[in-house]
């Protein structure tokens, strides 16, 4: 019974606009996160609908709004932060991109090297004769 009066203490204590680590964010950190996304999304739609660059930089600048949308994500609705408390979720989170980059990457190297690693036409023909 103690320690819930003493939280709600230490909540009363608190100055307007800081929350409690663990909890959720606010009402404000939400139609930030809301509106940076709608724009992130409408800025990539607006890229890849017109031709205002050359599709590589499309690629390039659509990748880009990509990865701000994530960080959008990560900071606003997961509330994913640098605070100690934080370190697991991090930790996590470091680990799943690190296996996806993995993944990514030996995908894009074996499609690369496809074309090598295959069988000339011509001996394929001979085999199946």
């Amino acid at each position: 019974m103690t320690d819930y009066v003493d939280h709600r203490a230490k909540v009363a204590e608190r100055p307007p606009g800081i929350r409690v680590s663990g909890g959720h964010g606010t009402w404000h950190g939400y139609l930030i996160g809301y509106i940076s996304a709608a724009l992130l999304t409408t800025a990539a739609f607006v890229l890849a609908t017109n031709e205002w660059m050359t599709p590589a930089s499309v690629v390039a600048a659509v990748s880009v709004l990509a990865v701000a949308q994530m960080l959008v994500h990560l900071i606003f609705f997961l509330h994913i932060n640098t605070a100690p408390e934080q370190r697991t979720n991090i930790l996590a989170f470091a680990t799943t991109m690190l296996i996806i980059l993995i993944v990514v990457v030996g995908s894009l190297w074996i499609m690369s090297h496809l074309r090598h690693n295959m069988m000339p036409m011509e001996m394929l023909i001979k085999m199946q004769r």
